[in-house]
């Protein structure tokens, strides 16, 4: 067997200062491309390249990986040399109001627009007036109402002529117009001479003054028509007028705006019409006397329809680039807001608000995807708009059903922006699996990297990562000491000596508490103690649970033995996981056998405490059972393997080797060294795989031994695959190199159990028999007395069985 302890240099991996020719990160060059994440980075610039509707991104990565930064970077570097997008504006719909209509305008070109229709309004306001109220205007409003009288006279004169005719005289006073005889003279009649007069007279008379009240009747009427032709005249003239002064303000707009003939020359025809039509606006007057005491009896024109809302402009050249921390819906898609008037609530098209689809038009938009999946409606509405491809604003209470009142339905804007969605892994592959429409729309997949290849090369570039968050935090400078010291640690965080971790903010946060210590020292740089400081403050803080677990196991509430040999029992090693803190302990793991079924009880499963991984690693145990002993047998056996003090869940494959030794170690009746633990799961061919937490697992370990006091026979096993892994603490280092704790290599089962017990675990010979005094050869004697004993067992059941069976017939 090649079993070997390892040495100081492999239990930790340290980075060479003669690597680095710097003597502080201050003569560090800066990064000019993100490190380790070079397949996200092709895959950013495939999807940001990709124009085709669909082909927006996915970017995976841990929280902290530093996803947020490197995405937010790339795309501005990436959209600062593209074109500046277009501007969008909405007016108000002369056809129909409460559809507001959406201008597209050349960049820049919003609030140039805006300020051109406060111009005119501003002039109309000044022009108009004058004009109407211009000599020109005024004499041919004048013409018209003269000759209006003149014809009107001529059809009094008209009536006149025809009473004298008949001696009927037509006087006009305040109650109108009335008929009266003439007498012989040619005055006018009182009432009591017509009376006087004969019956045949006045009958006379009277069918002359109905002849003259039906001509009035008919002369009326003209009248009211000549009135109408008169106001059609006049109207027509300010018409005109209102035209000539309307078009003249208008046509430097229209001459700018006629070379694409879209829909803002379009507006502005419209513009001009409604200004034609309501040029009384522009001419009223109110008393100054009524606005100040009566303002309620009458309200001024307002000109407000006339006004441009400028939704989007954009003062930066490039591309926008928006990052929307509180993706709501109103937030992406914009909202319609109200103000109060008199008691109610009252909107239009200058109260319409952009939201991040807007601002981000033309250019990319970064959104968190768990945020986004928080809020309701925004997911649905997002995937809405990408596959419509336009902005469409709806108030949110239409969207839960608690509107029915007509609102403002602006015009949908065309949407041109590429979606950046950025979450973790399992929020991806849920999406993928859940929603058919998430992968039509999410095509491309940026996967962040969780670490890096640990190379001299790669040092390097790390060392100037370092720089750069020390230079981006206004941190002290690093000496090439701390450097190396920060590497390693990335090493660990990585869980590997051969690669360097990518969580940038674990990095920067290390840093960080460094620069404290070594700014409240009064130095000028960070230096490698400063980093070790700072590892062991921040062990400190989280170590509370850790301290009472290694308290319970000095005081002999946990039973740990670290002397001493113990059959059936074997130290194995866990690691717990709370918040961001990892630490590892050692577990009792016992077992117990005796002639049985063949049933291994997994006590852990039994009383739901073991999860489905642990479950399954109990379960290859009876598998390299049946494979190595006594093939030609029944497996007569019945064990029981338990964590003890085990008072929650218990889950992974990492003891299933611990339990494998400590089930050998009962069936052969050999003891094990408690002065040794041992981690490492176990396939069915007894083939040790490596495991997880290792390095947490063997301080957890060494903790207990050491506050015991180490005698050079302690030390764990672990699986030879595993030995890249090992980071592990200065204190653990330094006691292997005084040879008081030692980190053993096993390969398979026999390794570990030679090493646990100090015996030959034995192989098979020629003729396929283990030796009798190995480890397996014990095993498998006792496992094929049990196979003989269960048979003997189930022979004697059947005999007394058929005894009882004859009796019974006797009787």
């Amino acid at each position: 067997m090649k079993i070997r302890a390892i040495t100081p240099q492999e239990a930790y991996h340290q980075c060479n200062i003669d690597d680095f020719s710097f003597e502080t990160t201050t003569e560090v060059e800066e990064l000019t491309r993100y490190i380790g994440q070079d397949r996200a980075l092709e895959a950013m610039e495939f999807g940001i390249s990709m124009r085709h509707r669909g082909f927006n991104l996915f970017v995976i990565g841990p929280e902290g990986s530093g996803r947020h930064s490197v995405v937010q970077t790339f795309i501005n570097r990436k959209a600062s040399d593209e074109p500046c997008p277009d501007d969008w504006c909405y007016v108000f719909n002369f056809e129909q109001p409460h559809k507001p209509l959406a201008l597209k305008l050349p960049p820049k070109q919003g609030p140039v627009f805006k300020q051109e229709m406060h111009i005119l309004i501003d002039t109309l306001k000044t022009t108009l007036p004058t004009i109407f109220e211009g000599d020109d205007y005024r004499v041919k409003k004048r013409a018209i109402n003269e000759h209006l009288r003149q014809e009107v006279d001529e059809i009094y004169e008209a009536i006149i002529k025809e009473g004298k005719k008949e001696s009927i005289a037509v006087i006009r006073n305040e109650q109108g117009i009335v008929f009266t005889p003439l007498d012989n003279k040619g005055n006018p009649m009182d009432l009591e001479a017509f009376h006087k007069l004969p019956a045949e007279e006045q009958n006379t008379f009277e069918e002359k003054i109905e002849k003259l009240h039906t001509l009035l009747q008919n002369s009326i009427h003209k009248i009211g028509t000549l009135n109408r032709d008169a106001k059609e005249q006049k109207r027509q003239l300010k018409k005109e007028t209102a035209s000539r002064c309307v078009g003249h303000h208008l046509s430097t707009l229209k001459a700018k705006y006629y070379a694409d003939k879209g829909a803002i020359f379009h507006y502005l025809q419209c513009v001009e019409k409604q200004l034609i039509e309501n040029s009384d606006d522009f001419l009223d007057r109110p008393d100054p006397r009524q606005e100040e005491f009566l303002p309620f009896i009458h309200t001024p024109p307002s000109f407000a329809q006339y006004e441009v809302n400028v939704l989007i402009t954009h003062e930066r050249n490039g591309a926008p680039v928006v990052y929307e921390d509180l993706p709501t819906y109103q937030n992406l898609h914009g909202r319609i807001e109200h103000q109060a008037q008199m008691g109610m609530l009252t909107t239009n098209f200058s109260l319409i608000m952009p939201g991040a689809l807007h601002r981000a038009n033309g250019g990319y938009i970064i959104i968190d995807a768990g945020r986004l999946l928080s809020q309701p409606f925004a997911y649905e509405g997002l995937k809405r708009t990408l596959r419509s491809g336009q902005i469409r604003m709806e108030p949110v209470e239409r969207l839960f059903g608690l509107m029915s009142t007509v609102s403002l339905e602006p015009e949908p804007i065309p949407l041109d922006t590429k979606v950046i969605l950025i979450g973790e892994p399992m929020l991806y592959y849920l999406l993928c699996d859940y929603d058919p429409e998430f992968s039509t729309l999410f095509k491309v997949q940026a996967d962040f990297e969780y670490d890096m290849e640990r190379t001299t090369v790669s040092q390097q570039r790390y060392a100037a990562l370092i720089a750069g968050l020390a230079r981006e935090n206004k941190l002290l400078p690093l000496h090439k000491t701390a450097v190396a010291r920060v590497i390693e640690e990335a090493a660990r965080h990585a869980n590997d000596c051969q690669k360097l971790s990518l969580h940038i903010r674990k990095i920067a946060d290390l840093i960080k508490e460094a620069d404290y210590i070594a700014s409240s020292s009064g130095k000028e740089s960070i230096e490698s103690q400063d980093i070790e400081m700072a590892v062991t403050a921040s062990r400190r803080r989280g170590g509370r649970i850790r301290n009472r677990m290694l308290e319970s196991i000095e005081d002999g509430i946990r039973h740990i033995a670290t002397s001493g040999e113990e059959e059936g029992q074997v130290n194995g090693l866990s690691v717990v996981e709370i918040g961001g803190d990892a630490f590892g302990f050692p577990s009792r793991i016992t077992a117990v056998t005796r002639m049985g079924k063949g049933d291994i009880v997994d006590i852990e499963r039994e009383a739901d405490l073991g999860g489905p991984i642990h479950s399954k690693g109990v379960m290859i145990l009876s598998s390299f059972l049946s494979s190595r002993y006594v093939p030609d047998l029944p497996l007569g056996l019945q064990a029981s393997l338990v964590f003890e003090q085990s008072y929650g869940k218990v889950d992974g494959d990492s003891a299933s080797c611990a339990e494998l030794c400590a089930l050998l170690s009962s069936l052969a009746g050999v003891a094990v060294k408690q002065s040794l633990a041992l981690t490492g799961s176990v396939s069915q061919k007894g083939e040790l795989q490596p495991v997880g937490g290792l390095n947490e697992k063997i301080e957890g370990f060494f903790d207990v031994c050491a506050a015991r006091g180490l005698t050079g026979d302690e030390g764990v096993i672990i699986p030879e695959k595993n030995l890249r892994h090992l980071m592990l603490k200065k204190e653990v280092v330094n006691a292997i190199a005084e040879k008081k704790f030692f980190i053993y290599l096993a390969a398979n089962v026999d390794e570990a159990l030679s090493l646990l017990t100090g015996q030959d675990a034995g192989e098979r010979d020629n003729e396929g028999f283990y030796p009798e005094d190995s480890i397996n050869g014990r095993v498998e004697a006792t496992l094929t007395n049990f196979a003989m004993a269960l048979q003997e067992f189930d022979q004697g059941k059947e005999n007394n069985g058929k005894e009882t069976k004859s009796v019974i017939i006797t009787k």
